[in-house]
């Protein structure tokens, strides 16, 4: 599975934690699972931390999201992976993750988010939370596609062309891809992860941003904002 990071030393080892937990989950029978952290444009040694955390690491100069998943894909393919995962830096994935969304027996799959952590809103977080949860509803059948969230056969990544090199929503359209190309994808809430609520994303109109303008819609009513991703 991977992760692209870019300054992401003080989320990264947690990250690589989370992941190592569900790789060793009962139910993947002890298949072998590696991590490939792609440290893209880092100057804060996340590279360095993701490796002593037990993380290979492939650092690129890049600062482009979608070259570093591409990156990080074509470098565990290149290793025999049948099933490419991926999520984020900030992110933890729960201890089934994988178990997860290898057992919807889909091509691909979207999972959902939950947020662990408001208070990089100050005042609004109790406000946001609310208004996120009310618009934001986990369930099967959803349609929200999440970077952090995400996994495919190896066979379903090919055919789709893999990431486009995108500075943000390349999620989004290698599962345009995958569909256009005819591969079944499950949009399922059974996959869980955890993610930040900073205000310092790392995408320009990903997760982050939505949130952002989420609490400026609180601030300045009459300027609404749907729910994070909802495509």
């Amino acid at each position: 599975m991977a992760i692209p990071a870019h300054e992401e030393r003080a989320h990264i080892a947690a990250a690589v934690a989370a992941v190592q937990v569900a790789a060793g989950h009962p139910a993947l029978q002890g298949e072998a699972v590696e991590i490939v952290v792609v440290a893209d444009a880092c100057s804060d040694g996340t590279a360095a931390c993701a490796a002593a955390q037990g993380a290979h690491t492939l650092s690129l100069p890049h600062r482009n999201v979608g070259r570093a998943r591409q990156a990080g894909a074509e470098l565990l393919l290149a290793r025999g992976a049948r099933w490419l995962a991926f999520t984020d830096a900030d992110t933890l994935v729960a201890d089934d993750w994988l178990a997860a969304q290898l057992g919807l027996g889909a091509q691909a799959v979207c999972g959902c988010v939950w947020v662990r952590d408001w208070s990089a809103h100050g005042a609004l977080a109790e406000r946001l939370a609310r208004a996120f949860e009310s618009e934001y509803v986990p369930v099967d059948g959803h349609c929200h596609i999440h970077g952090a969230n995400l996994g495919m056969t190896a066979d379903a990544y090919r055919l789709a062309g893999g990431f486009a090199p995108l500075c943000t929503s390349e999620d989004v359209a290698l599962v345009h891809a995958l569909q256009a190309a005819g591969v079944a994808v499950a949009f399922s809430a059974q996959p869980r992860v955890w993610t930040s609520a900073r205000v310092d994303a790392r995408a320009p109109a990903g997760f982050g941003e939505a949130l952002r303008s989420m609490s400026r819609a609180l601030v300045l009513p009459g300027r609404g904002a749907g729910a994070p991703r909802a495509v």
